[in-house]
């Protein structure tokens, strides 16, 4: 999505948020920048695409469900400017990266970073104490596909430390009444996210698959639903990332670079 910012360009302040091993990369949003580490999880456009797709305004405050490397509050931020941001994240590494993301971009005022596991966050925060939710899960069940042997990773792909259900769940509880949750999938496990919303009382309200080019099966499914409201699904038009040329569409550019 962007490229590494040289961290000579930084200031004494900024450089000493960096680790040695780590590299600075430009979000090409509202000159925001983010931390990651090379040999580690990295965010992928997965989250990019859902911080544009979910609803958030100015006055609301969002919480986003395992942040990983905090790269959806950022992007959410540069785009909607809502009051606050919390981002949950289980693993000691990646949030206190994440925290060090949201204090280089200055925004520590705006976004804050909780390490924790997200199936406590109703305890830490209370009931109804959202506007929006949001999630870029782990996509695969522990009992497919071989688990990393990198924790981060194995956290990040697999439900090892949250179920499908248990991030649902959460949000629902986490957001006020006609609140909204967001989430980004596989599209393979479509049935399992609409039902696990629809039993924990989110209606599936927008609806947007994702496909890499016209006549390729869909490999990402994005869903908005509201709390507490009546059935009314909108099926959004297909986003297609490629065009013919291979290129990135003219959709996905503005969705990248705005």
């Amino acid at each position: 999505m962007a490229g590494t910012v040289d961290r000579m360009s930084l200031d004494e302040e900024g450089r000493s948020l960096l680790r040695e091993y780590e590299r600075l990369d430009d979000l090409q949003r509202s000159g925001l920048v983010i931390i990651q580490n090379p040999a580690g999880f990295r965010f992928s456009m997965d989250a990019v695409l859902l911080s544009e797709f979910a609803t958030v305004r100015r006055r609301d405050r969002v919480v986003d469900l395992g942040t990983g490397t905090g790269v959806i509050p950022l992007l959410v931020w540069a785009r909607r400017q809502p009051v606050e941001i919390v981002g949950i994240e289980i693993l000691e590494e990646m949030a206190d990266m994440a925290s060090r993301s949201v204090r280089i971009n200055d925004l520590s005022d705006k976004i804050r970073i909780v390490h924790g596991d997200l199936r406590d966050a109703l305890d830490v925060f209370g009931a109804g104490s959202f506007d929006v939710a949001l999630s870029n899960p782990p996509y695969i069940r522990v009992d497919q596909g071989t688990l990393s042997p990198e924790d981060h990773l194995s956290v990040a792909k697999h439900e090892v430390s949250c179920t499908l259900h248990d991030v649902v769940n959460v949000a629902a509880g986490l957001v006020k009444p006609r609140g909204r949750v967001a989430m980004v999938h596989r599209s393979s496990r479509l049935a399992d996210l609409l039902s696990a919303m629809r039993a924990a009382n989110l209606e599936p309200k927008r609806l947007r698959l994702v496909q890499a080019r016209a006549g390729a099966p869909p490999m990402m499914v994005l869903v908005e639903a509201i709390k507490d409201v009546k059935a009314g699904l909108e099926v959004m038009p297909t986003l297609m990332l490629y065009g013919e040329d291979g290129e990135y569409s003219e959709e996905t550019k503005e969705i990248y670079f705005g």
